[in-house]
């Protein structure tokens, strides 16, 4: 729905296609306004999932399929329900910008749900498996490609509008993603080891690894508690361990993808 409401509230008013099958899409409704765009893409990602599974194989997420015709299908009802003047602004650089950030959050979601809108990601596969190309300079170039025919329809200005949308979504997406992922990377060095772990395990719900260290100038050995946690679960901690040692050495860092146990799964497609 992020994406949909970018599309129908800042880009297609303003003629901006910011790459992928929704920027197709645009500039086939500047040259056919009778054609409505949610339909367009849905026709067209129709056609690509056809193409990928003949091309590619059968591996492909529900989930991918289910976000391409949901995204296809909320543009396309929106187009009946919402006029001229639901727009927000015909200002382009201000389309650029607010569009491009909406629409960078709602992608940014689906992509750290192991899916995708489908459209130019599919044809940006298809191009690395037949060409020793990485899927993202394949991506940045099927969408490059199509800010050319946009600027060709719509003009210079709005092109180079385009462009610079699709530059901005990579680090829209990119920041999106991490934000969710982000975790707490905590070193934990105490006498009260042993109480530490019992509330990793029975309170938090969380395994952790135990090392075995000296101290440098005292000779002490100590248990020294490696664990990674979301942000709420190291507050916890951190409160806990601040209640039963004041003494205690904490060292935090931050993880910007996790993979394993408790988290996203090693195994996981990306």
């Amino acid at each position: 729905m992020l994406v949909a409401l970018s599309v129908e509230l800042f880009m297609a008013p303003n003629q901006l296609a910011p790459g992928g099958v929704s920027g197709i899409a645009i500039i086939m409704n500047g040259i056919f306004p009778q054609l409505p765009i949610g339909m367009m893409m849905l026709f067209m990602n129709i056609v690509l999932f056809i193409v990928a599974f003949l091309a590619i194989g059968s591996r492909f997420g529900a989930k991918t399929i289910y976000a391409s015709i949901g995204l296809s299908g909320s543009i396309w009802i929106l187009d009946k329900f919402m006029s001229e003047k639901y727009v927000i602004t015909h200002n382009l650089l201000l389309a650029c910008f607010f569009g491009t950030l909406l629409s960078g959050i709602g992608m940014g979601l689906v992509f750290n749900r192991n899916a995708s809108t489908g459209g130019t990601d599919i044809l940006a596969k298809m191009t690395n498996k037949i060409l020793p190309i990485g899927i993202g300079k394949c991506l940045l170039a099927v969408d490059f490609i199509i800010t050319i025919f946009s600027a060709a329809v719509f003009g210079a200005d709005k092109g180079l509008f385009s462009l610079l949308c699709v530059i901005l979504n990579g680090f829209v997406i990119d920041n999106v993603i991490a934000g969710l992922n982000v975790c707490k990377q905590v070193i934990v060095i105490s006498r009260k080891s042993d109480l530490i772990k019992e509330y990793i395990f029975k309170v938090l719900d969380r395994s952790c690894t135990e090392l075995i260290s000296r101290g440098g100038y005292s000779g002490t050995e100590y248990n020294t508690i490696y664990i990674v946690l979301n942000r709420k679960e190291f507050i916890k901690l951190k409160n806990f361990i601040k209640d039963i040692d004041k003494e205690a050495f904490i060292t935090v860092s931050e993880a910007h993808e996790v993979l394993g146990r408790g988290f996203k799964e090693i195994n996981e497609e990306d």
